[in-house]
């Protein structure tokens, strides 16, 4: 396809998960073409770096774009990041240690670059495209191997003075609880997600309480993905089907602060398990959250599943850009 009239055009990108994707968006944001490469086997900031040059140039090149037509690229990031100096400060699973993602992306394309926390990043994306559009207050929250989350309050990405907030899977929740990765004891990830949910299910299944998750995966936690703790529920394993339930239920009460501090009016639900599990993960959720905010915020908020997949963090980061941009040109 091809950019029509020269109009400016938008690059998302997104670095996170074990998948990076580009995508070129016109000026409606309407994708013209994309490019996806796993992210194994590209450890290192300059190995990366240079791939994320050369997916974006063969979007480009399918979209029929030239780079004079860039009117920005946004980057969606995980890790700890600078965002006032576009810096990537720590990417552990890909290698990369203080990384001037912006700088050499605009060494490198004629137009402005702009990164962003990948979390925030999708929920700005299901603010402006998807399940929480034009909410006036939306908290994400994405349980996956941990639990992320985010905030776009006013149309703006809620944020610290130098990076992301909204550490949702570090919420302190038990006191003297299972040791979080981050360090610290008892916090929502540890006891609610991915990797929490699937030692409790493989305990069960190595007790004979899931023989069907057993069948499907063994033990072995590498193997019990949220795909396969679905498809054991859905052959018959209810212990399996209490896990995740108390998980899902551990976090509705968590959120329910969440609530009582920000009042949001949509409570966006995402991540790899609620993509696997959304009936059941929307229904524990709502039922613990509603127990437990104050009354006077009961009614106040829905709580929604996302709806725009993987796509949520490329559309995002790169809507971010543009709003980041304008406003830039506009002050």
């Amino acid at each position: 396809m091809v950019a029509a009239n020269n109009t400016a055009c938008w690059v998302g990108f997104d670095l996170g998960g074990t998948k990076m994707q580009a995508v070129v968006y016109d000026y409606t944001f309407k994708p013209l073409a994309r490019r996806r490469r796993k992210t194994k086997g590209y450890r290192g900031a300059e190995v990366g770096l240079e791939r994320m040059i050369e997916m974006i140039h063969a979007a480009l090149d399918e979209a029929g774009v030239v780079a004079e037509q860039l009117f920005g690229i946004g980057v969606g990031c995980p890790g700890p990041l600078d965002l006032d100096r576009g810096v990537v400060l720590e990417m552990p699973n890909l290698g990369w240690k203080d990384t001037p993602v912006r700088d050499v992306l605009e060494q490198t394309f004629p137009c402005p670059a702009v990164i962003a926390n990948d979390v925030d990043a999708g929920v700005y994306g299901e603010y402006r495209a998807g399940a929480a559009k034009n909410a006036r207050c939306v908290v994400g929250v994405f349980p996956g191997t941990g639990i992320g989350g985010g905030c776009v309050y006013e149309g703006q990405i809620l944020r610290g003075e130098r990076g992301s907030c909204l550490e949702i899977g570090h919420i302190p929740v038990l006191k003297d609880g299972p040791r979080c990765g981050c360090g610290q004891a008892g916090c929502l990830e540890a006891i609610a997600g991915r990797l929490a949910i699937s030692a409790a299910a493989a305990a069960a299944a190595y007790r004979g309480a899931a023989p069907r998750l057993l069948e499907m995966s063994g033990t072995d936690l590498a193997g019990i993905r949220s795909s396969t703790l679905a498809a054991a529920i859905e052959a018959g394993d209810r212990v399996v089907e209490q896990i995740v339930r108390d998980a899902a239920q551990q976090i509705g009460w968590s959120m329910a602060g969440v609530v009582n501090l920000l009042a949001p009016n949509v409570l966006l639900l995402g991540g790899g398990l609620v993509e696997a599990m959304p009936r059941l993960f929307r229904e524990e959720v709502r039922k613990a959250v509603k127990a437990r905010v104050m009354p006077s915020f009961r009614d106040s908020f829905e709580v929604l599943v996302a709806k725009l997949g993987d796509d949520a963090s490329v559309l995002g980061a790169a809507a971010w850009a543009e709003h980041t941009i304008r406003g830039r040109t506009a002050a």
